[in-house]
């Protein structure tokens, strides 16, 4: 394995890659390389009508094979630790790490939706069906709430301004492939201390993945407050 290493980071629900900008920044000066891919559907002007979550894990595995990148660190944020895991078995031989950060670690044949419990699964369904580009949207309170508390106000409005509905298909599908932890790739799973946003425990989603979590400090959005920890932890 080369020295340097080839980041590749995976922004979640809402986000584009610029939400990875600041950790790259860090991870470049450290001699590595970065790349902070956008999921079809979340850069403005995508029309994500349509978009199913085989289209996320295909544009993660075709930039990396168009790249020909080896000795990857792939990088899933929030959402995007199910179509990172989804990639993962097609790009085996280029993986140098698999590193989940406060990311959701996917049970087989189950959706993000389905694993958020019935209720809001199926609140989730409707709102895709309801919407004419089958999206799922994220309001202000849900996201200063949820993913950003205890930050100024100006803050959570500046990055609220980047979000874009997320692709309903994203949510609703199931990967149907083998966890992250049957690989043979190392994996990682770091955890930001104060995150409110998960489906679930981040100790329960690092044991999925077969690791140990580190945990760095902030919220969900930590990979934007707290780039300097976060990076550290992805080093």
């Amino acid at each position: 394995m080369n020295d340097t290493l080839n980041y590749v980071f995976v922004p979640g629900a809402w986000h584009g890659g610029w939400a990875w900008h600041p950790v790259g920044h860090r991870i470049r000066a450290a001699g590595h390389t970065a790349l902070a891919l956008t999921l079809p559907g979340l850069a403005m002007g995508d029309d994500p009508t349509g978009l199913r979550l085989a289209h996320a894990v295909d544009h993660i595995v075709t930039e990396i094979e168009r790249r020909d990148l080896h000795d990857v660190v792939l990088v899933g944020h929030s959402f995007a630790g199910i179509p990172i895991t989804g990639a993962a078995p097609r790009l085996v031989s280029r993986l140098a790490r698999i590193a989940f950060f406060s990311a959701f670690v996917p049970v087989r044949r189950q959706s993000m939706a389905d694993a958020m419990g019935a209720e809001l699964a199926e609140y989730l369904r409707a709102t895709v069906a309801a919407t004419s580009e089958g999206t799922i949207s994220i309001d202000f309170e849900q996201f200063r709430t949820m993913l950003m508390p205890d930050q100024p106000e100006a803050l959570q409005r500046l990055v609220f301004d980047q979000l874009l509905p997320q692709p309903g298909g994203y949510m609703l599908d199931a990967l149907d492939v083998a966890g992250v932890a049957t690989l043979g790739v190392p994996v990682t799973y770091a955890l930001a201390e104060q995150d409110h946003g998960l489906a679930a425990p981040g100790e329960e989603l690092a044991a999925r993945a077969g690791a140990q979590p580190t945990l760095v400090p902030g919220g969900h959005e930590a990979l934007l407050t707290h780039p300097d920890e976060v990076a550290k932890a992805l080093l």
